[in-house]
């Protein structure tokens, strides 16, 4: 298999526990264990990784941009009723709310 052919893997490093992985880069490697010991050799020469992901670049769905609306824009129906709670009767000897 030529360097050519090699699938892209993203690499992600979590600082230290506590904390989530972040993007770092990318790079290609011939098996998934490869591409583990290539990040720790390219993304952690200085101990600044408590953990490493790399995961195939095949494997990651993505939204397109032009999607932005349809898939993040917050409803307007109103979905969670519960969360108003206005359909409640509130007894007297609660008091104010």
């Amino acid at each position: 298999m030529t360097e050519k052919m090699w699938p892209l893997y993203e690499v992600f490093l979590r600082p230290r526990n506590g904390l989530s992985h972040k993007h770092v880069g990318s790079l290609h490697a011939s098996d998934d264990e490869m591409a583990l010991q290539n990040a720790r050799d390219l993304y952690t020469r200085r101990g600044e990784a408590s953990s490493i992901w790399v995961v195939p670049s095949k494997a990651i769905i993505a939204s397109a941009p032009s999607e932005r609306e349809a898939l993040l824009e917050p409803s307007t129906e109103e979905r969670k009723p519960y969360r108003h709670p206005t359909f409640y009767e509130i007894p007297d000897e609660v008091g104010h709310m």
